[in-house]
């Protein structure tokens, strides 16, 4: 089943983000490779797609998982939790109707 992952980060994330991007960028090209991912970005903190020193407000995953348990367990797993960039992540199961 599918499951959306949202990721809401905490203030001033952009340097948490950083350091941790290759990582969690390394586990989306998992997901991908695997032929499970179906979207993945972050959201800029302002109305631009390069929101510079503004940085970002959160994130945004649609992947399939075999439970909710197991995109639960991924999520928690995320580079950004440990690093301190994300603040908190909701993980719900979702289905897909369009396109």
């Amino acid at each position: 089943m599918l499951y959306s992952i949202v990721g809401s980060d905490n203030e001033n994330s952009l340097e948490a983000r950083l350091s941790a991007r290759a990582a969690h960028v390394a586990r989306l090209n998992a997901l991908k490779d695997e032929g499970r991912l179906i979207i993945a970005g972050p959201n800029p903190a302002i109305d631009s797609a390069d929101p510079g020193a503004a940085g970002f407000s959160g994130s945004i995953i649609i992947a399939e998982f075999a439970s909710l348990e197991a995109a639960q367990a991924w999520a928690e797993a995320d580079p950004y939790i440990e690093a301190g960039a994300y603040a908190a992540v909701t993980v719900k199961p979702f289905n897909k109707v369009l396109p």
